[in-house]
């Protein structure tokens, strides 16, 4: 069905969203140069909030793993979904399987 083929795309799309924006946020929080780090200090800032270092590097490395585990989940459940005409590189192989 092309509903599963649109599944698949686009939740293989979010998975890769949020693993990459996982990163950056790992970035930020081991890196002090980070242009998300100057953002996310720049954005406290402006509303008058100043956390401590070691709290702004724990809440981002947080937020980071979190986005990688939610972008893997996404991607073992979108690819839970298969439509006719995606299957499997070995059940399309010509080969044969016996081995003896």
């Amino acid at each position: 069905m092309r509903l599963y083929k649109t599944i698949t795309v686009f939740s293989t799309l979010i998975a890769i969203v949020g693993v990459v924006f996982g990163f950056v946020l790992l970035d930020a929080a081991t890196i002090r140069l980070s242009l998300l780090r100057r953002l996310v200090v720049g954005a406290l800032r402006a509303l008058g909030v100043a956390p401590p270092t070691t709290v702004l590097n724990a809440s981002l490395a947080v937020l980071g793993l979190a986005s990688i585990a939610v972008g893997a989940g996404v991607y073992v459940l979108g690819t839970r979904f298969r439509a006719q005409g995606m299957g499997n590189a070995q059940e399309d192989a010509d080969e044969s399987s016996g081995n003896g």
